[in-house]
């Protein structure tokens, strides 16, 4: 509370991206056609999941809020990007950077932290078939829900609503969000606190479920290895290609970002998060609509039920 007096930036510069007009045009058109297909595919999938009974298992349960996080994140984000594009100084306030910084950071712990628990889930399915229903019965994906969304919140979130940055000096941010690592290198003070912050959130939320992915899919392996038919084993790799995709995606973007960050914030680093918020959450619907075949099944019959009521 003491360091809000010293507080003079009431507002932030986002550099974003190109200032040339027929660039603008073409990123304005990019962004725009992705944010559409990231409201449809998302919400098409969280509806069809819903209302689909043969979707109603622990698999599609996750997916449903992994829709939900994509929603959330791309939402926090990309409106404010088409809505920068053409103005040569993008201003946001300080209070709406903080709020989109809490809200990315929330998003996306929570996000990795899902990420582990699907490839649990089909660790479990593939490996403990026998004992899937017992393990991850609904009152077990309810807890496990609870847990990863408040440990997020908790982890991520709380300590910079609880100690807020101070800004004092520079307010040009070489991003076109309110990244936390573009942050830190206009904030005032000592900064030691967040960086132990960042410590502790990228082992619970980036390290620790990368770990556990990782065992999960070398235990999913050595069992489909084992299957003695070539039938189903391609059956048993099929179901995991779809969630193996989208983690080499996102843990891929993420982890150079936030572990393989040197002591400064380097202006290419904006590129890399451009793939984690604004293209992975388009390509999450589209890889498993296309993956799989009961997603498509069940899309097939929502289409038929709209055109033939």
């Amino acid at each position: 509370m003491e360091n809000s007096n010293h507080t003079s930036i009431r507002e932030f510069i986002l550099v974003g991206f190109s200032q040339d007009l027929p660039a603008c045009i073409v990123l304005f058109a990019l962004f725009l056609i992705i944010s559409v297909l990231t409201i449809l595919g998302n919400s098409y999938l969280i509806v069809g999941v819903i209302i689909s009974p043969q979707l109603h298992t622990p698999m599609y349960y996750f997916l449903c809020h992994l829709s939900v996080l994509d929603l959330g994140y791309s939402l926090s984000t990309v409106p404010k990007l088409l809505f920068d594009i053409f103005f040569k100084k993008r201003r946001i306030s300080a209070i709406g950077c903080l709020l989109q910084m809490n809200v990315s950071l929330f998003l996306g712990g929570t996000e990795c932290l899902l990420l582990a628990v699907m490839a649990y889930d089909r660790y479990v399915a593939i490996c403990l078939p026998l004992h899937y229903p017992t393990i991850m019965s609904r009152r077990v994906c309810r807890c496990i829900t609870i847990i990863m969304w408040s440990g997020s919140f908790l982890i991520s979130t709380v300590p910079m609503m609880i100690k807020p940055l101070v800004f004092c000096k520079e307010n040009t941010l070489n991003h076109f969000a309110c990244e936390i690592l573009a942050l830190l290198e206009v904030a005032c003070g000592d900064l030691s606190f967040y960086k132990i912050t960042m410590v502790v959130a990228c082992t619970f939320a980036l390290l620790s479920p990368f770990i556990l992915i990782v065992v999960s899919y070398i235990c999913i392996t050595i069992s489909i290895l084992k299957i003695q038919s070539v039938g189903g084993r391609s059956k048993a790799f099929s179901t995991c290609a779809s969630h193996l995709t989208v983690v080499l995606m996102f843990y891929g973007t993420t982890m150079t970002m936030y572990m393989g960050q040197a002591k400064s914030f380097a202006p290419y680093l904006k590129y890399i998060a451009l793939i984690y918020a604004v293209f992975t959450p388009v390509l999450n619907p589209l890889i498993y609509s296309l993956r799989n075949n009961e997603v498509k099944g069940a899309f097939r019959k929502i289409l038929t039920r709209v055109s033939h009521p």
